[in-house]
C-alpha cells in the first residue's frame, strides 16, 4: 500500500546542473538549477526551470541563450555555492576561482573545469507559475577527453555526477551499473 503524500516536486534522481549566461555588462555568471532535463531528442533540447526573481532568469531572456554544465563529484562544493548565493551580488566564479569560457556557438559562458558542457539556444519560453521554463536546443556538447569512453562518447562513471534530493536538501553520487538499457528486460518482451 502506498501512502499519500500530496503534490510535491520529487523525483529520483534529480540532476545538479549548472547553468552559464551574460548579464548586461558581459559579466559572466552560473547558477545551479536542479529543474531541468532532456524534453526532446529531435531537435536535441534541454529544458530548465527558474523563478524569475533569479539573476540568471533575466539574463536568459536578454541573451536567449546559457549552458548547462556538468559538474563532477569533485566539484560538488563549487556547484552548491553558485546555487545558494545571487550573481546580483558576488561575482561567483572570482569567488571559486573556476574559469568562464566563451562559447563560439551561443552568447553564454561556460565552465571550463566541469567535464560536460551542453550549449544551448533558448527555442521557447513557458510561464508554468512560480517558475519560467526555457527550453533550449543543444548545439553542441563539448566533454573532457579524460571522461570519454572506447566509443567516444562520454562514460557516467568518469563524469561521476552527481543528484540532488528535493526534500532533504542533500546531494549523491551514482549508484552501481544494473545492466544494459533495451537488454536486460528483453526476457519480458513479447517479441523477445
Amino acid at each position: 500500500m502506498k501512502r499519500s503524500l500530496g503534490p510535491k516536486t520529487i523525483i529520483y534522481p534529480t540532476p545538479v546542473m549548472v547553468i552559464g549566461t551574460y548579464d548586461r555588462d558581459n559579466r559572466a555568471n552560473a547558477m545551479t538549477v536542479s529543474w531541468g532535463g532532456i524534453c526532446c531528442s529531435q531537435p536535441p533540447c534541454i529544458a530548465i526551470s527558474l523563478r524569475k526573481a533569479t539573476y540568471s532568469y533575466d539574463n536568459i531572456v536578454e541573451r536567449k541563450a546559457f549552458t548547462v554544465n556538468i559538474p563532477s563529484e569533485g566539484h560538488v562544493r563549487e556547484a552548491d555555492y553558485f546555487g545558494s548565493v545571487s550573481g546580483r551580488k558576488e561575482d561567483k566564479f572570482s569567488v571559486t576561482g573556476l574559469t568562464p569560457v566563451k562559447s563560439d556557438l551561443v552568447d553564454a559562458p561556460y565552465i571550463l573545469e566541469f567535464p560536460l558542457v551542453l550549449e544551448c539556444r533558448v527555442l521557447h519560453t513557458v510561464e508554468i507559475g512560480l517558475h519560467t521554463q526555457f527550453i533550449g536546443e543543444v548545439l553542441d556538447l563539448k566533454a573532457e577527453e579524460s571522461v570519454l569512453g572506447a566509443t567516444g562518447v562520454p562514460d557516467i562513471e568518469k563524469v561521476k555526477p552527481f543528484s540532488f534530493t528535493p526534500e532533504s536538501r542533500t546531494y549523491y553520487g551514482l549508484g552501481s551499473f544494473i545492466g544494459k538499457a533495451f537488454s536486460i528486460g528483453r526476457d519480458l518482451r513479447k517479441d523477445g
